[in-house]
Protein backbone atom coordinates (compact mmCIF):
# COMPACT_ATOMS: atom_id res chain seq x y z
CA UNK A 1 0.00 0.00 0.00
CA UNK A 2 1.29 3.40 -0.99
CA UNK A 3 1.65 6.32 1.19
CA UNK A 4 -0.39 8.91 0.30
CA UNK A 5 1.19 12.44 -0.24
CA UNK A 6 0.15 15.71 1.96
CA UNK A 7 -0.58 18.32 -0.21
CA UNK A 8 -0.54 21.78 1.22
CA UNK A 9 -1.80 24.71 0.39
CA UNK A 10 -0.02 27.13 2.37
CA UNK A 11 3.95 26.19 2.12
CA UNK A 12 6.39 28.86 4.81
CA UNK A 13 9.37 29.45 3.33
CA UNK A 14 11.83 32.62 4.43
CA UNK A 15 8.80 33.39 6.50
CA UNK A 16 6.89 33.90 3.64
CA UNK A 17 3.81 32.26 3.12
CA UNK A 18 3.38 30.69 -0.50
CA UNK A 19 1.33 29.36 -2.72
CA UNK A 20 1.20 25.74 -2.33
CA UNK A 21 -0.81 25.42 -6.15
CA UNK A 22 1.76 27.09 -8.00
CA UNK A 23 4.53 25.55 -9.64
CA UNK A 24 8.21 26.24 -7.71
CA UNK A 25 9.85 28.33 -9.65
CA UNK A 26 6.69 30.71 -10.02
CA UNK A 27 5.98 30.21 -5.61
CA UNK A 28 8.78 31.66 -5.13
CA UNK A 29 9.29 34.60 -7.30
CA UNK A 30 6.77 35.76 -4.26
CA UNK A 31 9.46 37.05 -2.06
CA UNK A 32 11.16 39.33 -2.01
CA UNK A 33 15.11 39.68 -3.57
CA UNK A 34 13.67 36.74 -6.20
CA UNK A 35 13.35 37.72 -9.53
CA UNK A 36 12.27 35.28 -12.29
CA UNK A 37 15.02 34.39 -13.62
CA UNK A 38 16.88 33.47 -10.11
CA UNK A 39 13.24 31.53 -9.07
CA UNK A 40 14.03 29.53 -12.93
CA UNK A 41 17.67 28.55 -11.58
CA UNK A 42 17.04 28.63 -8.02
CA UNK A 43 14.33 25.65 -8.70
CA UNK A 44 16.65 23.97 -11.42
CA UNK A 45 19.13 23.81 -8.49
CA UNK A 46 16.63 22.38 -5.90
CA UNK A 47 16.02 19.94 -8.42
CA UNK A 48 19.79 19.01 -8.96
CA UNK A 49 20.01 18.51 -5.41
CA UNK A 50 17.23 16.47 -4.29
CA UNK A 51 15.30 15.01 -7.35
CA UNK A 52 11.75 16.70 -6.87
CA UNK A 53 11.00 18.26 -10.38
CA UNK A 54 11.59 21.98 -10.76
CA UNK A 55 8.07 22.30 -12.31
CA UNK A 56 6.43 20.32 -9.56
CA UNK A 57 3.85 22.15 -7.47
CA UNK A 58 5.44 23.79 -4.37
CA UNK A 59 2.81 21.98 -2.24
CA UNK A 60 3.87 18.24 -3.08
CA UNK A 61 7.35 19.27 -2.00
CA UNK A 62 8.01 17.85 1.78
CA UNK A 63 7.94 19.85 4.40
CA UNK A 64 11.83 18.52 5.73
CA UNK A 65 12.82 20.15 2.44
CA UNK A 66 11.61 23.64 3.04
CA UNK A 67 14.71 24.30 4.63
CA UNK A 68 16.58 23.12 1.40
CA UNK A 69 14.94 26.32 -0.39
CA UNK A 70 16.16 28.47 2.13
CA UNK A 71 20.00 27.21 1.86
CA UNK A 72 19.49 27.80 -1.50
CA UNK A 73 18.29 31.25 -1.65
CA UNK A 74 20.64 31.92 0.82
CA UNK A 75 23.75 30.92 -0.55
CA UNK A 76 23.14 30.60 -3.90
CA UNK A 77 27.12 30.76 -4.91
CA UNK A 78 27.55 27.15 -3.30
CA UNK A 79 24.64 25.95 -5.44
CA UNK A 80 26.66 27.82 -9.13
CA UNK A 81 23.66 30.50 -9.43
CA UNK A 82 26.13 32.67 -11.81
CA UNK A 83 27.68 35.83 -10.10
CA UNK A 84 25.73 38.43 -12.43
CA UNK A 85 22.33 37.12 -11.33
CA UNK A 86 23.31 38.39 -7.54
CA UNK A 87 21.31 41.75 -6.44
CA UNK A 88 24.54 42.79 -4.67
CA UNK A 89 27.43 42.46 -6.48
CA UNK A 90 30.62 44.09 -4.84
CA UNK A 91 29.25 44.81 -1.75
CA UNK A 92 30.39 48.12 -0.30
CA UNK A 93 31.24 46.97 2.60
CA UNK A 94 32.33 43.70 2.35
CA UNK A 95 33.39 43.60 -1.32
CA UNK A 96 31.63 40.33 -2.07
CA UNK A 97 29.39 39.14 -4.03
CA UNK A 98 26.03 38.71 -1.97
CA UNK A 99 21.97 37.99 -2.97
CA UNK A 100 20.83 39.92 -0.31
CA UNK A 101 16.56 38.71 0.16
CA UNK A 102 13.68 40.35 2.37
CA UNK A 103 14.69 41.85 5.36
CA UNK A 104 18.49 42.05 4.64
CA UNK A 105 17.77 43.73 1.64
CA UNK A 106 15.73 46.36 3.00
CA UNK A 107 17.95 46.94 5.56
CA UNK A 108 20.90 46.91 2.67
CA UNK A 109 18.82 49.41 0.42
CA UNK A 110 17.92 51.97 3.54
CA UNK A 111 21.61 51.99 4.70
CA UNK A 112 22.62 52.55 1.11
CA UNK A 113 20.35 55.67 1.31
CA UNK A 114 21.63 56.76 4.41
CA UNK A 115 24.96 56.37 3.17
CA UNK A 116 24.92 59.19 0.17
CA UNK A 117 22.65 61.16 2.21
CA UNK A 118 25.15 61.84 5.19
CA UNK A 119 28.19 61.86 2.08
CA UNK A 120 25.97 64.73 0.61
CA UNK A 121 26.28 62.86 -2.88
CA UNK A 122 23.72 64.58 -5.36
CA UNK A 123 21.88 61.08 -4.90
CA UNK A 124 21.69 61.52 -1.87
CA UNK A 125 20.59 64.93 -1.58
CA UNK A 126 17.68 64.11 -3.88
CA UNK A 127 16.11 61.61 -1.65
CA UNK A 128 16.73 63.49 1.36
CA UNK A 129 14.60 66.21 0.00
CA UNK A 130 12.30 63.46 -1.65
CA UNK A 131 12.88 64.69 -5.44
CA UNK A 132 13.44 62.28 -8.06
CA UNK A 133 16.79 60.71 -8.31
CA UNK A 134 17.81 59.70 -11.76
CA UNK A 135 17.05 62.62 -14.11
CA UNK A 136 13.15 62.20 -13.98
CA UNK A 137 11.15 66.24 -14.40
CA UNK A 138 10.46 67.75 -11.91
CA UNK A 139 7.46 69.89 -13.21
CA UNK A 140 4.37 67.25 -13.25
CA UNK A 141 4.51 63.34 -12.24
CA UNK A 142 6.65 63.07 -9.37
CA UNK A 143 4.13 64.36 -6.71
CA UNK A 144 2.52 61.98 -4.36
CA UNK A 145 -0.14 63.10 -2.55
CA UNK A 146 -0.15 67.04 -2.91
CA UNK A 147 -2.60 68.63 -5.33
CA UNK A 148 -2.24 69.93 -8.63
CA UNK A 149 -0.02 72.76 -8.96
CA UNK A 150 -1.04 75.91 -11.15
CA UNK A 151 -3.92 78.31 -12.26
CA UNK A 152 -7.49 78.06 -9.49
CA UNK A 153 -10.33 79.85 -11.16
CA UNK A 154 -11.34 82.03 -8.06
CA UNK A 155 -15.10 81.12 -6.80
CA UNK A 156 -17.80 83.02 -9.01
CA UNK A 157 -19.96 83.30 -5.75
CA UNK A 158 -16.92 85.19 -4.32
CA UNK A 159 -16.58 87.78 -7.70
CA UNK A 160 -20.27 88.37 -7.72
CA UNK A 161 -20.15 89.72 -4.08
CA UNK A 162 -16.66 91.58 -4.38
CA UNK A 163 -18.33 93.63 -7.12
CA UNK A 164 -21.84 94.37 -5.48
CA UNK A 165 -20.17 96.70 -3.27
CA UNK A 166 -18.39 98.67 -5.58
CA UNK A 167 -21.24 99.15 -7.64
CA UNK A 168 -23.01 100.72 -4.32
CA UNK A 169 -20.39 102.93 -3.87
CA UNK A 170 -20.74 104.56 -7.58
CA UNK A 171 -24.30 105.50 -6.65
Amino acid sequence: MEKEEEFRHIVRIMNKDLDGNKTISRALRAIKGVSHRFAKIASVAFEKDTGIKANSKLGLVPESMDKKFEEILTNPAKYNVPEWLFNRRKDYVSGENRHLIMNDLDFSLREDIKRMERTKSYKGVRHALGLPVRGQRTKTGFRKGTTTVGVFKKDQGAQGKAAAPAAKAKK
